[in-house]
């Protein structure tokens, strides 16, 4: 069967580069404040020291593995001189288009190896024609990583009847996983389980390949994270803790225990979704541990009340296993149905990637320009919207005095407790004239979405702020969420 071919990795990562360069919106806070706020913070260090950790990181939630990847890329960039905002914005992301092209390629040889050329090109069509892909696999975001490292481990994955695997390279691209993200040990359970059940030597597999790997992984990373915390934190403990014992999480929301069947499943899937359905049907009976790692993973996470599209991201893969499954079944309608897929998805890949939730990014290039002038030591930008709207220095990149409103759980049991951003939504106008009772406290930036505008103008009147620029954000705004995002200035006095 051979490797793929250099061509085909080289169209991969163009097009993967591209990929990157089309998604300019945002989508989940930790897309920067779980990977470049950190590394901005670790490396940027030993120079002026500033950065912002969140609450995860003081309660030892978060390890530094992943962090540490970007944290790489800005020390060299700074080594060389190249330390430039739109380069520490860009090539993190870039990295991550490169790896998301080298995980198509992964997926495509797999095919290859247990089906055929032509199954495999309908695997590799599908996974690039999913929106959800699309939108997601170039974000600096844990679960991505989580979701590339799936396809690389199940390229070495000994699967039933398979001449190929490699039971120690696949477990080692696992434990890594679960080292940046301790849910990517859900969708494995089953396939571990099954390997174990079809391995003959079980002794050898336990103590030659298990427990060494997730030594050395368990050991790099409290190493890595000792480093940087100070102290010994198993971080995966902690994580496990407060998501899955305590369930702290619903503090972020909580949806019915339906919702990745009814919405989160056929949302990411689209119209891959009867593809999906006729493919496993389809599937001969070896590929079912396939379909028994989706059912798992989307039933396990069901139990868990804070739920979101991009926890089950990891499945995809194996869902386009089935999809790919079905489009080369298709035969006379094959050239119909991928035209259908490729149109069907181009739309909701081109507006998610570029136009929705698109102004708490854009916004940041008119924070930078304080950086510019002489006044960045006066300049103050507060941040007025739902906590964790926007990145923060990672995309400054300049040690400017910036302030957003904060919202971390309770961890200590308080019943009546209630986070700044709530306190200030409950009333806004009341908050910002107890906040700020002296003029000489006043923030020189206010930045905050369209919703707000009417509720305070009597504050931005009264303290002399004037509307400098209007952002579009989103077509669909929700609550807190406003259209557009107003950037305010407060008059400077007539000079001296």
């Amino acid at each position: 069967a051979g490797g793929p071919t250099p061509l085909l990795l080289a169209l991969a990562v163009a097009l993967r580069a591209l990929n990157c360069f089309l998604v300019q919106t945002s989508f989940v806070p930790d897309e920067y404040w779980q990977s470049l706020e950190v590394a901005h913070r670790m490396l940027i260090l030993n120079i002026s020291n500033y950065g912002y950790l969140t609450w995860e990181w003081a309660s030892g939630l978060r390890g530094y593995s992943y962090p540490l990847i970007f944290a790489s890329i800005y020390k060299a960039l700074q080594l060389l001189g190249k330390d430039d905002v739109q380069l520490l914005i860009w090539v993190p992301r870039l990295a991550q288009a490169v790896l998301a092209a080298f995980a198509d390629v992964k997926l495509y040889s797999l095919v290859r190896h247990l089906e055929n050329a032509e199954t495999a090109k309908c695997v590799y069509f599908c996974q690039l024609c999913s929106w959800f892909t699309w939108y997601s696999c170039t974000r600096t975001l844990t679960n991505t990583m989580e979701t590339l490292l799936t396809i690389f481990a199940l390229s070495c994955y000994p699967i039933k009847g398979s001449k190929m695997g490699s039971s120690c390279k696949y477990l080692a691209l696992i434990a890594l996983a679960i080292v940046i993200r301790p849910t990517a040990v859900i969708p494995w359970i089953p396939l571990v389980f099954s390997h174990f059940l079809q391995e003959q030597r079980k002794a050898v597999l336990i103590l030659h390949n298990c427990i060494p790997v997730g030594l050395v992984t368990v050991g790099t990373s409290l190493i890595t994270d000792r480093v940087f915390f100070g102290e010994w934190v198993l971080v995966q403990l902690n994580f496990l803790k407060f998501n899955v014992l305590q369930n702290l999480g619903t503090f972020y929301g909580s949806h019915p225990w339906h919702w990745y069947f009814t919405q989160g499943l056929p949302v990411i899937l689209g119209t891959h979704l009867p593809f999906f359905i006729h493919g496993c049907v389809l599937a001969p009976k070896r590929y079912r541990i396939f379909l028994m790692a989706v059912i798992w993973t989307v039933l396990v996470y069901s139990t868990l009340s804070h739920k979101e599209f991009r926890f089950i991201y990891p499945v995809l893969p194996f869902c386009m296993f089935f999809c790919g499954y079905s489009l080369k079944h298709l035969k006379a309608w094959k050239k119909s149905a991928a035209s259908f897929l490729l149109l069907s998805n181009l739309l909701p890949a081109l507006y998610t990637g570029l136009i929705h939730q698109r102004g708490t990014l854009d916004v940041m290039s008119h924070i930078r320009q304080l950086c510019n002038n002489s006044y960045q030591s006066q300049a103050f930008v507060f941040i007025m919207m739902p906590c964790h709207s926007t990145p923060f220095y990672s995309h400054v990149h300049c040690p400017l005095k910036m302030r957003f409103l904060q919202c971390p759980p309770d961890l200590t049991g308080n019943e009546s407790y209630i986070d700044e951003a709530d306190v200030f939504y409950s009333n806004p106008l009341g908050w910002l004239n107890k906040e700020f009772y002296n003029d000489t406290l006043l923030p020189s930036h206010l930045i905050f979405f369209s919703v707000l505008e009417e509720e305070i103008s009597s504050f931005l009147a009264l303290r002399g702020y004037e509307k400098t620029a209007t952002v579009f954000h989103t077509h669909v705004p929700q609550g807190r969420v406003g259209s557009h995002i107003y950037v305010y200035r407060k008059k400077t006095e007539v000079n001296h």
